[in-house]
């Protein structure tokens, strides 16, 4: 398996995250094919690697689109 490069991608929180510190999670944009995903609280650990389409389906299917 190849490495991902993300030392240049920019990390966001959803907007439905609170400025307590709560549980939160980040995404990157613009790895293609991929989603990067990791935890708020701990980004120095490995992120996780979503295919493109299975991230999109989860979304879908959060927010009940499906």
């Amino acid at each position: 398996m190849r490495a991902t490069d993300l030392s240049s991608v920019t990390w966001r929180k959803s907007s439905y995250s609170n400025t307590d510190g709560g549980n939160c999670l980040e995404v990157a944009d613009g790895v293609p094919s991929l989603v990067p995903v990791r935890d708020s609280k701990a980004p120095h650990l490995a992120p996780l690697l979503f295919p493109a389409s299975a991230w999109a389906a989860f979304v879908s299917a959060v927010k009940g689109d499906s």
